[in-house]
């Protein structure tokens, strides 16, 4: 598994809870330079140089998509041999990949014990 990661990982990206998606990208973008990538009042991403952030609305009510931990998101050239070894341990189901999905990627996800979201993600907007 180590040897799928490593030889197919391009970037991690940190996506960090926001209570106003709009309010935090005009900080970042006057307060440490960020530019705005992508995105609506649910998800966004900035970037600054090759460094990306995404911000996710969180209000820590049941609703909120982070169930109160963190997401971290693996970019990969090809997520398929990092699902398959998942499979093989059991750490997601079959049903868990997502392809072709509306923002250009392949992917698929699980929390860990933490309720972090860890996120394996094929850009294929980029191919």
């Amino acid at each position: 598994m180590a040897r799928n990661l490593e030889s197919n990982l391009i970037e991690v990206i940190p996506v960090i809870p926001s209570s106003d998606i709009q309010r935090d990208i005009q900080w970042y973008e006057e307060q440490v330079g960020f530019e705005y990538a992508f995105g609506d009042d649910q998800y966004a991403g900035i970037r600054l140089g090759k460094i990306s952030i995404h911000l996710q609305w969180h209000a820590d009510t049941e609703d909120d998509p982070l169930l109160g931990g963190s997401v971290v998101k693996f970019f990969v050239k090809e997520v398929i041999p990092i699902f398959k070894e998942m499979l093989r341990r059991g750490t997601v189901q079959e049903d868990a990949i997502r392809l072709l999905t509306p923002w250009n990627t392949n992917e698929f996800g699980f929390y860990d014990l933490n309720k972090n979201a860890i996120f394996f993600v094929e850009d294929i907007q980029q191919k």
